[in-house]
């Protein structure tokens, strides 16, 4: 009983504490929630009075911008901790750097991407996407979001020694964004037009899976090859 206790200790407290941190100031979550509205207006003016030429993009749309919205905080995720010192103190922590790594990461998720997924039923009726394929939208931007949140913080470790960083994360970690947008984006599309979307669905329940798995691990060497530079 003891070895779980000791396991859950790290996460739970660095997720308490960074959630404390974000709770004192509303950019964390405001900035790519106002981001991503914005977005979605000015392609759902740009694309013009075409309905069915709207809904037909919106996947593609509404991926993009929420990708985009949850990079704007990316280049803080490990910044401040870096800064004060207390991001060193985190990796000499007694038991598995994992779980403060995981933690973090959630707690930036929570933060930045569930107000996202919170408000995708609005960007979809902005872009004309049925009513009844909003919550299988949802759903798919929580796994998504999810990916984005972990492949972005292993960027973010790399560079976190770096003072201005917020593109070259970009650069880093595009590359590894395009499967994410690829499966997410067809999955509604495939909904939408009638075809069969489990196996999209089923690839972002997979990248998940792998990345939950990963990415700390990645994350905890980059983040230690950073500080020993």
């Amino acid at each position: 009983m003891n070895a779980p206790v000791k396991a859950r200790g790290p996460l739970l407290a660095i997720l308490q504490r960074d959630l404390r941190v974000y709770s004192r100031g509303r950019s964390a979550w405001l900035n790519p929630l106002l981001f991503a509205l914005l977005g979605i207006t000015l392609f759902t003016l740009g694309l013009g009075p075409d309905r069915e030429r709207v809904a037909a993009d919106a996947a593609a749309v509404i991926w993009v911008v929420v990708l985009l919205g949850m990079m704007m905080s990316l280049d803080g995720l490990f910044k401040e901790d870096y800064v004060d010192g207390s991001l060193e103190q985190l990796l000499l922590m007694a038991g598995p750097v994992y779980f403060a790594v995981f933690g973090k990461v959630f707690a930036h998720w929570l933060v930045s991407a569930v107000p996202l997924v919170l408000a995708s039923p609005l960007f979809a009726l902005m872009l004309g996407v049925p009513l009844e394929h909003i919550p299988l939208l949802a759903f798919s931007l929580l796994i998504g979001s999810g990916i984005l949140s972990f492949l972005g913080a292993v960027g973010a470790a790399v560079t976190v020694s770096l003072q201005s960083s917020g593109l070259l994360i970009a650069l880093l970690i595009l590359p590894l964004y395009v499967p994410v947008i690829i499966y997410g984006a067809s999955l509604l599309q495939a909904a939408v037009e009638g075809w069969p979307y489990l196996a999209p669905l089923l690839m972002l329940c997979g990248l998940l899976s792998a990345v939950i798995v990963l990415a700390p691990l990645a994350i905890g060497v980059a983040l230690k090859i950073s500080l020993d530079s």
